[in-house]
């Protein structure tokens, strides 16, 4: 008697069976786990084919690389991708020198047009202009413009030494006109000095924290 009162019922079994399930058969739980009817579409016969999960992955893929690179080009904007650039040759009697041959003022003429030319290859909306320094004035040969050819043909026009350099005088021509730049744009100086000093009318330790600030 004890035995039978112990042994569950065979109606107590199929009960627990069925709430552990959720109502479903064992056979009806296998295909709700593995959902895999989300994984197929009609094509245009009307038969039901997998899904091609890989376009989809490359669609997306594409759309990311696209935001990326258009976030990308905001904030190379908002950085200042115009660019405004004043070069400063030093053509005083130090830039007649022959330690490099033919001369320093020849070797700095080529490499200020190849310097330009490789410039507006990289840079194509920006400016440049160019300053020389000779007789302890500086010159300004050629405004902001976007023409390599018109920079180069004004430099090797002018490329004669004379007189005494002063840095000075050409910092504060250059900063004069860099003033009147929009704040968008990205200002800077490039220098090319022969010279071993500089003949200035007041103190250049003045003028280069007045060219930081600009």
């Amino acid at each position: 008697m004890n035995n039978v009162a112990e042994r569950p019922l065979n109606g107590d079994v199929e009960d627990d069976d069925e709430d552990d399930g959720g109502g479903l058969e064992a056979w009806e739980r296998t295909y709700a786990e593995d959902r895999s009817w989300e994984a197929l579409q009609e094509d245009e016969s009307g038969l039901l084919r997998p899904i091609d999960t890989t376009a989809i992955y490359h669609a997306q893929y594409r759309r990311r690389l696209r935001t990326l690179a258009a976030t990308a080009a905001t904030a190379r904007i908002q950085k200042g991708l115009i660019r405004y650039l004043y070069i400063v040759v030093d053509l005083s009697k130090a830039a007649s020198e022959r330690d490099f041959r033919p001369s320093r003022m020849a070797v700095m003429g080529k490499q200020v047009e190849a310097f330009i030319r490789e410039f507006f290859d990289q840079n194509p909306l920006s400016h440049v202009g160019l300053v020389t320094i000779k007789d302890g004035i500086a010159h300004c040969i050629t405004e902001l413009g976007g023409s390599p050819e018109s920079h180069i043909k004004a430099l090797m026009g002018k490329l004669e030494c004379s007189g005494d350099a002063s840095l000075q005088n050409a910092l504060e021509l250059v900063l004069g006109y860099l003033n009147q730049i929009p704040s968008y744009g990205h200002r800077e100086v490039l220098i090319l000095y022969s010279a071993l000093s500089t003949c200035d009318p007041g103190d250049l330790m003045e003028t280069i924290p007045e060219m930081q600030k600009e």
